[in-house]
């Protein structure tokens, strides 16, 4: 892994300087400059906006007690989206826009979740009920099984000087 690394920390730059000069010899320098900055301040509001959509998504699919796995690897995506948008680059910004884009971003996501086990091993994944009741939570130990089961009880002590305290 450390190879592929170094080698993307030599070989990118490289890559990104001869793409500068050859846009700021067509362009010119002003022009370059200003293009790079636009792509930055562009593409930072289309990674929030995206951001957004996604985790509305999430929130949906965890309502209905689904588990958001493709919703959470977007959101992985979509931040690596925004560090290649905000590096000064030609390439990073086409890769970053690249991600950016929702069809490409859903299967480089699906891609990921085949190579990496994403999941609940030992407990289910439960929606939290909007009724107010009682609901298992996906950290209720109780239905695990194996597990230790801690009880207790509490009592909630407010001090005195508190109470004629102005809110």
């Amino acid at each position: 892994m450390f190879p592929v690394i170094l080698f993307l920390f030599i070989v990118v730059p490289i890559v990104e300087i001869a793409l500068f000069i050859q846009v700021g010899g067509f362009l010119g320098l002003w022009t370059t400059i200003a293009l790079v900055l636009i792509t930055a301040v562009l593409g930072a509001s289309l990674v929030r906006s995206q951001g957004l959509q996604t985790l509305m998504s999430a929130q949906s699919r965890m309502q209905h007690g689904e588990l958001p796995a493709q919703e959470i690897m977007e959101g992985v995506l979509l931040a690596v989206a925004g560090v290649l948008l905000l590096t000064p680059g030609f390439m990073t910004d086409a890769m970053g826009m690249t991600v950016l884009l929702p069809g490409p971003r859903s299967l480089i996501a699906k891609y990921c979740l085949t190579k990496f086990k994403v999941g609940a091993s030992s407990a289910s994944f439960h929606g939290f009920s909007q009724q107010g009741g009682n609901h298992q939570g996906p950290f209720d130990r109780s239905s695990r099984t194996g597990g230790d089961t801690f009880e207790g009880e509490y009592e909630r002590k407010d001090d005195d000087k508190d109470k004629d305290r102005l809110e």
